[in-house]
């Protein structure tokens, strides 16, 4: 078997980010990092965080091109903006309901 080579299936960038996108769309309220899914089939910005950091460290022990790691890097701070607004966005409507 050790002729056999396999094919590597990887995603360029607009391919990761429109991935992303999907599963921003379908966000839940939950932010426990350890409930990747909730009864509806979506995941958490925290979930999908602490899964694109833990691809980021195992990119970097595996030496992978800069450019994958750089691009990888841009998905963790798209993650982080948008936990930011929803969390903005939650205290403008609890401030507003008082």
């Amino acid at each position: 078997m050790s002729g056999v080579k396999r094919k590597r299936n990887v995603l360029n960038v607009e391919q990761k980010l429109e991935i992303l996108q999907k599963l921003d769309n379908g966000e839940s309220d939950s932010t426990d990092a350890e409930d990747v899914l909730n009864e509806g089939n979506t995941i958490s910005h925290s979930a999908a965080l602490q899964s694109v950091e833990t691809l980021l460290d195992y990119m970097g022990q595996r030496g992978f091109d800069y450019g994958d790691i750089a691009a990888v890097r841009k998905i963790c701070v798209d993650i982080r903006q948008e936990m930011n607004k929803q969390q903005k966005q939650k205290r403008i409507t609890d401030f507003l309901k008082q």
